[in-house]
């Protein structure tokens, strides 16, 4: 039983009210996510949002970008300008209300604008409260306003400063506050890149560019076509079904829907939903709507044409979006989106909307096109052929026992543990290597998959090849994760699925391999950080008993370095014209592959949690990473060497002791 305290005091005094822009600093991470790199350019798109938002009302042509030396941003449009007028309700000039009242803005239905990608009016204000500095600047009819602030108070009064021959428009300066990101404070140029690629893309006709002060890099896009050309830009290096790219807007009620569609020869889907210009990567009413009625269109056309048969089973949804490159954005006047972070669109109308225009448009573009009707739907036929396909050769990998869920692979040397937060796999290339392994390995922890020879290429491979493959269908039973129609990342038994192979071309090939086959039927493994490159050493350097090595031949020469230094300290001599090897007085031995160590050395450097070094593998940009895998392990030959002759100079892995 809990004793209750006596005399507990609780009134009103222990009552914290938050004024102003307090609440924003108190808890940042419920207005813009995190406090970490993400959070620090959240803030870029907060305040460059509302110049794309005067684009889209069709009062701005221009967005420019400054990222200034001394770690503040600039931007800058040429629409209407933040009102300058005294705001009715505050007193205040309407351009410090904007900037210092939550909720304010010109996006409530008030007239401002009609769409819009900020939410609820709170970027700026926001922005200003996370800033040790704020500039804001506008020109209106020749004149120049300023008002300085610095962590969301008023440092320099809202004033007219005077004519100026600078457009009409808006600018904003801020720093972000490293109280507030104690990450880092520090921008990063190519995610401003891609950040204004993307909204030029989006928004047709507008002009976006950007300055890195510090390393004087530019960029600019502008693209009359807009997401006509981005669905063309995503299937580079991917051969089309056709050049014609399926294209609509159309205005239904008081919202836009724009839907850009085009086909290739691959084997995955890759369609991008955007409501007023924001990323909505957990879909939403708009994305329902548009699968809904893109399997609807394609079927009645199939049947109408008899290209299905009536005994034939309608097409899924799967079979139809196989090879499917497509854009959606909805321009809406009040987007109910989940969360800040606006990862799903929630309005139910925009439902109805895209499959609207969908069900009419689509239709009209097959009816219009027959030669690209019948190759779509020849494709998705083929697709629920191979589907059948996957699934009788996944029973029958069922039928023989390997997929039940009842035991594991053979070739599997599990970890006692059963808790996967603690659990750990090695996928391990080689036989002798895998031996090794597993005499060296804390077999509480750790579990040993050895892989004979090279995996499979997923990138060219539908499921039902991959059933027929012993190592893909290893890694499937011992991950625990299923995989197509089953697949469910909650099941997965290691939260650390650990690729390591030799340090060579081979073992690079065999990582690229596992790597294509994890991103493209196993995504929300590597999105979620559960896959890892060990990094096994290149060199051992023996020193008597002492053993130290080696990552890389720069490591080799700072301990080299260390050891010579450390024998002039003691006073032993030294001969300046001797070999670094000799003068250290060490042997140099360098190992060939993972195969070449002993259990104790395999521990020692790369699987012991207190020594080794492993690079997570993240998905910073997955429209990237999906182009890089298509270059790499596509059909296409000249796009693969292309890509490996401008980047073998610049190869740069980040390093994570983990």
């Amino acid at each position: 039983m809990v004793k209750q305290k006596a005399d507990t005091s609780y009134d009103g005094s222990q009552i914290q009210v938050l004024e102003g822009l307090e609440p924003v600093r108190k808890r940042p991470g419920m207005y813009i996510g995190s406090t970490g790199y993400d959070g620090v350019h959240h803030l870029i798109k907060e305040i460059a949002d509302n110049s794309i938002d005067e684009a889209i009302a069709g009062h701005a042509s221009r967005v420019d970008v400054i990222i200034l030396e001394d770690g503040g941003i600039t931007i800058t449009d040429n629409g209407r300008g933040i009102p300058v007028d005294k705001h009715p309700k505050t007193g205040l000039s309407t351009l410090e209300t904007v900037l210092t009242v939550l909720h304010a803005g010109g996006k409530f239905g008030g007239g401002g604008y009609k769409v819009s990608s900020g939410l609820h009016g709170v970027g700026s204000s926001v922005v200003n409260a996370l800033s040790t500095h704020m500039i804001a600047e506008v020109v209106q009819k020749g004149q120049l306003y300023r008002i300085e602030f610095a962590q969301g108070g008023v440092k320099v009064p809202f004033k007219k400063v005077g004519k100026t021959d600078r457009p009409t428009g808006t600018s904003i300066t801020f720093y972000p506050d490293p109280t507030i990101f104690k990450e880092t404070v520090t921008f990063d140029y190519k995610w401003v890149v891609d950040y204004l690629r993307h909204q030029a893309y989006l928004t047709k006709g507008v002009y976006v560019a950007v300055q890195d002060q510090r390393t004087n890099e530019r960029a600019a896009f502008y693209f009359e076509g807009g997401i006509q050309s981005y669905v063309k830009h995503l299937n580079i290096g991917k051969e089309v079904v056709s050049d014609n790219i399926f294209y609509v807007e159309k205005q239904v009620e008081d919202s836009m829907v724009e839907v850009a569609v085009q086909y290739n020869d691959t084997f995955v889907e890759l369609v991008k939903p955007f409501a007023n210009n924001v990323l909505t990567p957990d879909g939403g009413t708009h994305l329902v709507g548009f699968r809904t009625a893109l399997t609807r269109v394609i079927n009645d056309y199939a049947r109408k044409n008899s290209l299905l048969k009536e005994k034939d089973d309608n097409l899924t949804g799967d079979d139809i979006r196989e090879g499917l490159t497509a854009i959606i954005l909805v321009k809406l006047p009040d987007p109910q989106f989940e969360g800040q972070t606006k990862n799903k669109l929630g309005n139910p109308e925009v439902r109805r909307y895209v499959e609207q225009v969908m069900n009419e448009y689509f239709a009209y573009y097959l009816e219009e096109n027959p030669d690209v009707a019948k190759k779509i739907v020849n494709k998705a036929l083929l697709a629920a052929r191979a589907r059948k396909a996957a699934r009788a050769a996944r029973d029958n990998v069922l039928r023989k026992g390997a997929l039940d869920g009842m035991g594991l692979p053979g070739k599997l040397w599990d970890c006692s543990s059963k808790s996967p937060s603690e659990s750990e796999i090695y996928i391990v290339e080689g036989n002798s290597a895998a031996g090794s392994a597993k005499e060296g390995r804390d077999n509480r922890t750790q579990a040993i998959l050895p892989l004979r020879g090279k995996v499979l290429n997923t990138e060219r491979a539908r499921l039902d090849k991959m059933f027929a493959n012993k190592e893909i269908v290893a890694m499937i039973q011992a991950f625990g994760v299923g995989i197509g129609e089953q697949f469910d990342v909650n099941g997965l038994r290691y939260h650390k699925i650990i690729i390591m192979t030799d340090a060579d071309v081979d073992g690079s090939h065999i990582s690229t391999l596992l790597l294509t086959f994890f991103f493209r039927y196993m995504r929300e493994i590597v999105e979620g950080g559960y896959i890892y490159l060990a990094k096994p050493p290149l060199y051992s350097i023996n020193r008597g008993q002492k053993k130290q090595y080696a990552y890389d031949e720069a490591e080799r020469e700072r301990i080299l370095d260390e050891i010579i230094a450390d024998k002039k300290e003691r006073g032993t001599t030294v001969d300046e014209t001797e070999d670094k090897m000799k003068q250290a007085g060490v042997t140099i031995s360098r190992f060939k592959g993972l195969g070449e160590m002993d259990a104790d050395q395999l521990w020692d450097t790369t699987m012991n949690p207190e020594n080794r070094v492993l690079i997570q593998v993240r998905v910073e940009d997955a429209e990237r990473a999906d182009a890089i895998f298509t270059k790499l392990m596509g059909d296409e030959v000249s796009l693969r060497k292309t890509f490996i002759q401008t980047r073998a100079k610049d190869v740069d892995l980040e390093e994570l002791d983990v």
